[in-house]
C-alpha cells in the first residue's frame, strides 16, 4: 500500500485559533511559541491549565488539561490503577500522569491531517470536554491521593448517581 503526497495549505496557524476562542472567552493566555499555547479555565473545585501544542509532523493539535494534584511517591502505585480504571470509562481522551511535574492530565488530540482546519467550536468543544472530565473524576484522584482510598473506591464514589428529587 502506497501514501500518495498531498501538499495542502491550511486557512491559519490551529494555535492562531485557539488563540481567538480563548480570548473571546475571555480566559487568561500565554502563547509559548508560534506552535504552542498555555490557557487557565475555571472549573468548580480548581481551575484547570489547559495547553494546545501543534504538531506540525503528524497534523495533530495536542490539548494537554492539568489540574493541581502533585503525586506523593507512596500513592503512585494506586493512582496508577485508578487512571487505568477511568481510562476504561472514557470515549475520547485519556488521563496520564505527566512523569517531569508528577501532575495528572487529561490528553486528546485533534487531527487536521491533509491541511484540514479547525474551526472554533472544535477548540471550544476540545477544551469543554477536557475540564468536564476533569471536573467529574477530580474528586476520585484527590480520593486516592489524600484520603488513602484504593482505586476502585474511589472510581465507585465518583460515579454514584442519584435518582430522584429530595
Amino acid at each position: 500500500m502506497s501514501t500518495i503526497q498531498i501538499e495542502a495549505e491550511r486557512a491559519g496557524h490551529p494555535v492562531d485559533l485557539v488563540e481567538r476562542v480563548a480570548s473571546a472567552h475571555e480566559w487568561a493566555f500565554d502563547r509559548l511559541g508560534e506552535d504552542e499555547i498555555s490557557i487557565v479555565v475555571r472549573g468548580r473545585g480548581c481551575d484547570y491549565s489547559v495547553s494546545f501544542t501543534w504538531m506540525d509532523d503528524i497534523e495533530a493539535l495536542h490539548l494537554a488539561c492539568a489540574f493541581d494534584a502533585k503525586i506523593p511517591e507512596r500513592r503512585r502505585a494506586d493512582l496508577l490503577q485508578l487512571i487505568a480504571l477511568v481510562n476504561e470509562q472514557l470515549w475520547i481522551g485519556h488521563f496520564d500522569i505527566w512523569n517531569a511535574d508528577g501532575v495528572i492530565m487529561y490528553r486528546h488530540a485533534l487531527f487536521l491531517a491533509g491541511g484540514a482546519d479547525a474551526n472554533p467550536r472544535q477548540c471550544e468543544a476540545l477544551i469543554e470536554i477536557a475540564v468536564e472530565t476533569c471536573e467529574r473524576y477530580f474528586q476520585a484522584f484527590q480520593f486516592v491521593v489524600w484520603a488513602g482510598k484504593t482505586a476502585p473506591e474511589a472510581l465507585e464514589t465518583v460515579l454514584f448517581e442519584t435518582a430522584g428529587e429530595a
